[in-house]
């Protein structure tokens, strides 16, 4: 008998949740479920309060599912703190190398990233999803940032993805996107405490096993920084180009450098770069203020002869909309704030890269 996600599932099916009563799959607390060959990983996402409760149950469920025919190596992982030490994760063979894919369905792959936090690289995915939506292209938005997702609040997305038969998941829309997110799968203020191939199961289960459909472009919403997301999705997942935000001054240009190199030596062209936040019109009197600086990011594009996409200017209703579930270019389309994103969506049109 093949070894198939559905044993496995059946298998863990025994077990009963000390918390519902029911069993632990029932319960919700098996994510992550992954089978490589002979290897079986998982994760059993727990209250971290109970996580002494939850180490028998841990351990039942590595020897129900050692025991099924075909395993020859189970690992299962609590999401709370456990002094027993972690099992190791890494395979006994070497993985066969394998390329990076497409995604059934997916013409392509845009992502969005930033050097680091809080530069707005989330909100112009947003914007520019479904700025994309609103020029009839057929538009996906993956939030692959597991450590601070935020797109189901931007978009005004609830609730949680269905899964018909266990294996595809049913991603939510909402603004004409389709829009797939770790934030839809915890609670609002629950932190996701997960080591990287925690992080790299969950990305590639969202790219690979989400049932996207038939999409013109799939904008991936990166992590800030340089780390196992970006690597993960440049190595698993055709990515046809990428797009840096960064703010004009020194301090986000210096981590924005560091993006850029990344995707380079990832093989990942870059379509461009966005600063954000460039320049403040004073609602009362008209003056416009550079904030943070101004040219940095022109300058930046002009010295690594990749394309400046846009100035997108730092309002008060681009984070009022964001907040409010309903992006700027969907909730004031006809605004100065909106038409940025939507220039930006054109022109990625026109060159065929959207």
């Amino acid at each position: 008998m093949s070894l198939t996600r559905e044993t496995v599932l059946e298998a863990l099916k025994t077990i009963t949740d000390p918390a519902s009563g029911s069993d632990i799959v029932a319960a919700g607390i098996v994510r992550a479920l992954n089978i490589e060959g002979a290897e079986v990983r998982f994760v059993l996402e727990i209250d971290p309060a109970r996580a002494k409760t939850y180490e028998p149950i841990r351990d039942e469920a590595e020897a129900k599912v050692k025991a099924l025919p075909g395993v020859e190596k189970i690992s299962a992982l609590l999401t709370a703190h456990s002094d027993k030490a972690p099992p190791d994760l890494k395979p006994k063979k070497a993985a066969q190398p394998q390329g990076p894919q497409k995604i059934p369905g997916v013409d392509r792959i845009l992502a969005v990233a930033s050097g680091k936090g809080g530069v707005g690289k989330s909100t112009v995915s947003a914007n520019l999803a479904c700025a994309l939506a609103a020029e009839g292209r057929r538009v996906g938005l993956l939030d692959a940032d597991v450590y601070g997702p935020s797109q189901p609040r931007m978009l005004g997305v609830s609730g949680r993805p269905a899964s018909p038969d266990g294996k595809t998941i049913l991603p939510m829309r909402n603004h004409g996107v389709t829009m797939m997110s770790i934030g839809l799968m915890t609670n609002e203020d629950q932190a996701v405490v997960w080591r990287g191939p925690m992080l790299m199961g969950a990305l590639q289960q969202m790219m690979m096993q989400v049932q996207w459909g038939a999409l013109d472009v799939l904008i991936v919403d990166l992590p800030p920084g340089t780390g196992d997301v970006q690597m993960t999705l440049a190595q698993k997942a055709h990515v046809d180009g990428a797009i840096v935000v960064s703010t004009p001054q020194d301090v986000a240009l210096i981590d924005a450098r560091k993006g850029i190199d990344m995707f380079r030596q990832l093989h990942v062209p870059i379509v461009g770069l966005i600063e954000n936040m460039s320049t403040h019109i004073c609602s009362n009197c008209g003056h416009e203020e550079h904030i943070f600086g101004h040219g940095g990011v022109a300058a930046e594009a002009k010295k690594l002869n990749v394309p400046l996409l846009s100035e997108i200017p730092l309002h008060l209703d681009v984070r009022l909309a964001a907040d409010g579930g309903a992006p700027v270019v969907v909730s004031k389309p006809d605004s100065p704030q909106a038409k940025a994103f939507q220039d930006v969506a054109k022109g990625l049109i026109e060159r065929g890269a959207a």
